[in-house]
């Protein structure tokens, strides 16, 4: 049952509260995932050169956190119809920055395991719940850009990454972790009073009984298949793209931070360009041409040396985790068209599945890696083939449905 008209602009105090939950929004996924996950990557290989871990340790840590968003995905509702999903967030946040600052203090590999975790299932918790929690307090001409708005937080997230961490690391490791805590806490404390009042009607909606919701059409099957190849398809770079620049390559942990900049810079255009492509095309063109796009560009950084020629890649390669948040979202919404409650469980369960193929890639990715005696180009050879069977799929469906 949609909440549209029961939480108008109006009941929530007009335009300054919708961009105070926006903001919110935009701070929550810029913290439990664009600093949470994609902060870890340029902090890789200081990890391994300061004798914190091992390497096989610290690549093994690294998806800890793809597991710990698995179970964020899962619990994320549950909780939410516990506690509300205002309040469910406001902890999450919080989870998050607890986790910074616990890193902060390599105690040993299973203390850090568990906190990489536990800010893995605050990053899917948010996932699950964000979009959810702000969108139906949007008007309905304004949601394309507040979806945009929110997930924008992700891309920035990664910006940032690139940007504070090396300056953090002048100060050394652990400085670098507290900075990091702190700029989450911050974030956390501004937004705390910007989210939507604290009611039970968006979880108890996202649980109405399966009789109450409509029949789902055989494509959505098909978009958690895709959703699952897109995550064993950006894994490869979204964990090991640094490390390839700074001792794949021998440039040096400056010089990998530095393409993680790009990566960010490209973050930063993904999740608008993509939802604005599939906006204006559709959700199932724009995930054949930009994952086709993506299946080119990681295949060609497979095979590469020229830093140039892999900085304009990297580039690319950045707008994809955060491009597919929107773009699928547009999926889910063309595929279970009217029906909020419809659109919001399958967002759910293709979240989930996302989670899931992720969590999976990272360890089989990190054990690959170390099997492979750190072959970084293999993993991306993987990811690329990963993708091109995602566009045959979409295409495969698509002539299938027309019969």
């Amino acid at each position: 049952m949609s909440t549209d008209a029961s939480l108008s602009p109006t009941a929530v105090g007009g335009r300054t509260a919708i961009w105070r939950h926006i903001f919110a929004g935009f701070s929550a996924s810029l913290v439990g995932i664009g600093l949470a996950r994609f902060a870890y990557t340029p902090l890789i290989p200081p990890l391994i050169q300061a004798h914190w871990f091992a390497a096989s340790d610290v690549v093994y840590l690294g998806a800890a956190n793809l597991a710990g968003y698995l179970l964020g995905a899962l619990l994320g509702r549950p909780a939410a119809h516990r506690l509300t999903n205002t309040y469910t967030l406001r902890a999450m946040m919080v989870l998050v920055t607890a986790a910074f600052l616990a890193c902060a203090f390599p105690v040993s590999v299973a203390w850090f395991f568990v906190w990489r975790l536990l800010s893995g299932v605050a990053g899917g918790a948010i996932m699950v719940l964000v979009a959810a929690t702000v969108l139906p307090h949007v008007p309905a001409d304004r949601k394309g850009l507040a979806s945009g708005s929110i997930f924008l937080g992700l891309g920035v997230g990664i910006a940032a990454s690139g940007t504070i961490v090396p300056l953090l690391l002048n100060l050394g490791l652990r400085s670098t972790w507290i900075g990091i805590a702190i700029l989450s806490g911050v974030l956390t404390a501004a937004t705390w009073y910007g989210w939507p009042s604290a009611t039970r009607s968006h979880a108890h909606a996202a649980h109405t009984p399966p009789a109450a919701k409509t029949r789902l059409p055989p494509i959505v099957r098909v978009l958690y298949a895709e959703y699952a190849l897109m995550a064993l398809g950006l894994v490869p770079t979204m964990v090991f793209l640094v490390d390839f620049i700074a001792r794949g390559l021998g440039a040096g942990t400056h010089v990998g931070a530095s393409y993680w900049i790009l990566y960010g810079v490209g973050a930063i255009f993904g999740a608008p360009v993509y939802g604005f492509v599939a906006d204006r095309f559709g959700g199932s063109f724009a995930i054949r041409v930009l994952s086709l796009l993506q299946v080119v560009v990681v295949a060609v950084l497979a095979v590469s040396d020229n830093h140039i020629v892999i900085g304009v890649l990297t580039l690319v390669i950045g707008s994809f985790p955060p491009g597919v948040v929107p773009m699928m979202l547009t999926r889910v919404h063309e595929a279970v068209p009217h029906d909020h409650a419809g659109q919001h469980m399958v967002w759910s369960r293709v979240t989930t599945t996302f989670a899931a193929f992720q969590a999976v890639a990272g360890y089989g990715y990190s054990a690959l890696f170390n099997a492979s005696g750190g072959n970084h180009r293999l993993l991306f050879a993987i990811g690329s083939v990963a993708l091109a069977v995602l566009v045959m799929t979409d295409f495969a469906s698509a002539r299938f449905a027309r019969k």
